[in-house]
């Protein structure tokens, strides 16, 4: 949201009020309350003012909170983030020239004194931002009545800001616009499925905005010398998290919106798909599964994607009879083969479903201001979404998912949840609409994860979901959403997955050579090295299957070859997947975060580290060229036992059953 026309004015209709200087404070239990006047105030008659007041909170050790308020008075609204606080000794200090707010590692140094106002956020003695001048502001459009509250933070030199969900565009968020908007926009847009309101930079600090609504980001955009975040409200609290190193500074947010919960280990093998709109019955997913057994090549799930329900009932939960008479006794007959069974769910409710009058009739569906219930055609006709906000819409929606459980089913993929409406909407439990359209894929998953949980135990619970916000770490594992068969897809893939690793996502998967289209025959092998070498690995698509035999019969040997070299490596990767959940860094981890004193990894975004020691830079070209940065320090390359020092730049060329895999001096990636 940009508020001016360039360094000097403001744009037509912008009434702003700025903190211009500091004038009072006090001490409220661990709190700082400080009122900054919008004008210099010189006597008696210049305190009548507009004013920003400001308050400096901390969570949790090492985070700061600062609340801007324009009027404090405003109806508060829901949702809200749930947040993990923990009681803090917090210590202030007061100078002539200015205020300590101080949390752990973190000091929050407020200015004082006349045409002054500033607050520098300092680490170990090395100040990591600032707010100041023209900074926190208060806006009013005056041509539409709405009001901002904007932040805007200072850049160093040099310093690069990464993560705010998962994101397409350049992995290097400097430069960009980005507003934190639900869509579902594919892989190749600015829309994004997980919008995260947190950034972590390469200077060891993160900044978290505490709203679920549209956060509006100028990341360098507007005013290249600062990332300006601004929310429609009268008042916005963000939460700026200290390191020093990026992956403490993960650690510490995920400790406030919640580690992930660790996947089972069954789930790290390989999925298979019927793919989405492919004709298959019991025989064709029969086939499959035995063509796997009969090459040799190790199946962990096979999912059983929409058309396990009749088309216009998605979602009845029920199998469609007509190409799966027997689903009882044909997941008997899967299980008996040591595989786990997930299907395709989303949160909407089909016209023609026989859920969709008892729903209605229930209040289980949202609806609109008038009462009625809110209704589209886009995905299925007449269709209808499930108001989460109702407990026993929730409750409903569980007891179809225990039925299928009951049936043999293990986990689900959670398909959608970004196309929420806000227009003329009320929910049930009083929600507001605009916070909701981006906060509803956190009910929708707790709801599905919570049920598995209940169902299967702790520790058995995975869903494969493609919307998240905030928090949705908890619920593993996320999806890369709806890419394309080319090498330029599986590379935004990827700069997307390393940018959900850098929000706080501690495991993540993507379509194995891609969702729409079918792969030419070197793209899908060449993905399904980089697909087994995520922490998850499915292979799915859209209207053609994807078992190997149908590329090559070079892609059956290449596939067999990594899925078996992951499972060699799958005590290396629970070993990961448990630092994930104990501890919030993400196994998928950006060159950035792995090596923060290596100035070069700053902007790798084609190769990273899976786990502490295994570097991975996938192929993405049909030749096999592949260039990378391999940092200081003895590597061993995984497959052919090549050992060389770091701190240069790698050229190779691979075969289809090469691609570069480095292992750390020391680290013991296969037993």
């Amino acid at each position: 949201m940009k508020f001016n026309l360039g360094h000097w004015m403001i744009k037509p209709n912008i009434q702003p009020v700025y903190a211009v200087e500091y004038y009072e404070s006090y001490r409220k239990g661990d709190e700082l309350h400080i009122l900054a006047p919008g004008s210099h105030v010189e006597n008696r008659g210049g305190t009548l003012t507009n004013a920003l007041f400001i308050t400096l909170s901390s969570p949790r050790e090492g985070i700061i909170g600062v609340t801007i308020a324009h009027h404090k008075g405003q109806a508060k609204h829901d949702p809200r983030f749930e947040l993990n606080r923990e009681p803090v000794s917090v210590e202030i200090t007061e100078t002539d020239g200015y205020i300590d707010y101080i949390s752990g590692p973190l000091t929050a140094r407020v200015k004082k004194g006349g045409w002054n106002w500033g607050i520098e956020f300092i680490q170990d003695g090395k100040v990591l931002t600032s707010t100041g001048f023209r900074a926190m502001a208060h806006f009013t459009d005056t041509a539409s009545g709405k009001k901002y509250i904007q932040e805007a933070l200072e850049l160093g030199v040099g310093e690069c800001v990464y993560g705010l969900g998962e994101r397409f565009t350049p992995f290097v968020r400097n430069g960009q616009a980005i507003d934190m908007w639900q869509g579902d926009g594919g892989s190749c847009s600015e829309m994004a499925y997980k919008n995260i309101p947190f950034y972590l930079t390469n200077r060891g600090y993160g900044v978290f905005v505490d709203s679920p609504g549209e956060v509006m980001y100028e990341v360098g955009s507007e005013n290249v010398e600062r990332v300006q975040f601004a929310v429609e409200d009268e008042s916005m609290i963000y939460y700026l998290i200290s390191g020093p190193a990026p992956a403490d500074v993960v650690s510490r947010y995920t400790a406030l919106t919640g580690r992930p919960a660790m996947p089972p280990e069954w789930s790290f093998g390989l999925w298979l798909s019927t793919s989405f709109t492919t004709n298959y019955d019991e025989k064709t997913v029969t086939s499959f599964i035995e063509g796997m057994e009969q090459r040799d090549i190790p199946l962990s799930v096979f999912h059983f994607d929409c058309c396990w329900m009749k088309p216009f009932h998605w979602c009845d939960f029920e199998w469609d009879g007509a190409v799966f008479p027997d689903p009882e006794g044909m997941l008997k007959r899967y299980k008996e083969r040591g595989l786990h069974i997930c299907v395709w769910i989303n949160p909407y409710i089909a016209q023609a479903s026989s859920l969709f009058d008892e729903a209605a009739e229930n209040g289980y569906l949202v609806r609109k201001t008038d009462g009625s219930v809110w209704q589209t055609d886009l995905w299925q006709a007449g269709m209808g979404i499930v108001d989460f906000t109702n407990p026993a819409a929730c409750e409903w929606y569980k007891s179809h998912l225990r039925r299928l459980v009951a049936q043999g089913v293990d986990c689900f993929k959670t398909d959608f949840g970004e196309r929420i409406p806000v227009k003329d909407i009320a929910w049930h439990d009083g929600s507001d609409p605009i916070r909701m359209h981006n906060y509803y894929t956190q009910l929708y998953n707790e709801v599905v994860f919570s049920l598995l949980e209940e169902e299967r135990g702790k520790g058995e619970a995975v869903v494969f979901a493609r919307s998240a916000t905030a928090g949705g770490q908890k619920m593993p594992v996320h999806w890369g959403g709806d890419n394309s068969a080319t090498y330029v897809s599986m590379a935004e893939t990827l700069r997307a997955g390393l940018s959900l690793s850098a929000s706080g996502f501690g495991f993540w998967s993507h379509d194995i050579s891609g969702f729409e289209s079918t792969a030419p025959a070197d793209v899908y092998k060449r993905w399904c090295a980089f697909g087994l070498m995520s922490t998850h690995s499915r292979l799915h698509g859209s209207s053609s299957y994807r078992v190997p035999w149908l590329f090559d019969e070079e892609a059956v040997d290449v596939l067999r070859f990594f899925v078996k070299l992951k499972q060699k490596m799958m005590p290396y990767l629970m070993k990961m997947a448990r630092i994930a959940h104990e501890e919030g860094v993400p196994m998928v981890r950006p060159m950035f975060m792995a090596f923060p004193d290596d100035p070069a990894c700053d902007y790798l975004d084609r190769q990273y580290m899976l786990g502490d020691s295994l570097l991975v830079a996938p192929v993405f070209n049909k030749e096999g060229d592949v260039s990378y940065y391999l940092p200081e320090g003895k590597w061993t390359h995984l497959l052919d036992g090549r050992t060389v020092q770091g701190g240069r730049w790698m050229k190779d060329t691979c075969n289809f059953f090469e691609m570069p895999l480095w292992v750390k001096d020391g680290a013991k990636v296969i037993d």
